[in-house]
């Protein structure tokens, strides 16, 4: 009895060493610091980072007749940039622009971004109306078991948290709805946001705007008793197989 009760706290103590569950990615400490959820209300659009990729039009006069696009040309629309050119944000923030050169737009929303190019352009041409979109916005989904994970392209400017999990097809049975994690890059650091989707309380977390190259992950449930059969049984198999050596010499001594 005394060797099945050591046998039973070895496997105790090498599943608290993560070696039970040794796929759980991006483990946080018990005293672990999570970042403070942005408030909702004022975190609702999409802000521009290094590596997106731009596309964007740029029409004279307040984008007069942009709505038959297909009967116009230059002489009566006045100017356009082509939307099908694609413009790099760089690691400074800053993308290179026709007729302005670099321009700063790290930190913009779309909107934002769009005004100031129609301020920037005014320069230059009569009433400016721009146009711009992110292509290249994606975000990956891990939602709570192997082999499940996902690279979710954001196609609109504000995705959600909830969103982007039910495009991914929601959490796995085995993920853990209170576990929520939400890894953001912050310059030269990682803020970790938990999310709480267990409860309908959560739903406000929920609805954090996601931003490109954020990183979902829920965290799955520990299977103890799985992983005990999967991973210790060869070992249980080697102790015991000692035991019964050990037996049959003691036993095999005696006589």
């Amino acid at each position: 009895m005394r060797k099945l009760l050591f046998l039973f706290g070895l496997i105790l103590f090498l599943s608290s060493c993560g070696w039970i569950n040794p796929s759980i990615m991006l483990k946080t400490g018990k005293d672990y610091q999570y970042a403070k959820s942005p408030d909702s209300t004022k975190a609702l659009d999409y802000k521009i980072s290094p590596n997106d990729i731009l596309e964007f039009s740029m029409y004279s006069n307040d984008g007069f007749k942009l709505v038959d696009l297909t009967s116009l040309n230059s002489a009566n629309m006045g100017y356009r940039f082509e939307s099908n050119i694609q413009y790099l944000v760089g690691s400074d923030g800053s993308a290179k622009l026709p007729v302005l050169g670099r321009i700063k737009l790290i930190g913009y929303t779309i909107r934002e971004a769009e005004s100031l190019l129609e301020e920037k352009y005014s320069s230059f041409y009569v009433r400016p109306y721009v146009i711009m979109s992110v292509s290249n916005k994606r975000v990956i989904v891990f939602p709570g078991s192997a082999g499940d994970a996902k690279v979710i392209p954001l196609q609109n400017n504000n995705t959600t948290l909830i969103e982007a999990l039910a495009l991914a097809g929601g959490i796995a049975d085995d993920g853990k709805a209170r576990m929520v994690k939400l890894i953001r890059q912050n310059k030269d650091k990682h803020d970790v946001f938990l999310i709480d989707l267990s409860k309908i309380e959560g739903i406000m977390q929920g609805s954090m705007v996601l931003q490109a190259n954020d990183i979902i992950y829920v965290e799955p449930r520990k299977k103890y008793a799985s992983r005990f059969i999967q991973e210790a049984a060869p070992i249980v198999s080697i102790l015991t197989s000692i035991f019964v050596l050990l037996t049959y010499t003691r036993a095999f001594s005696n006589k």
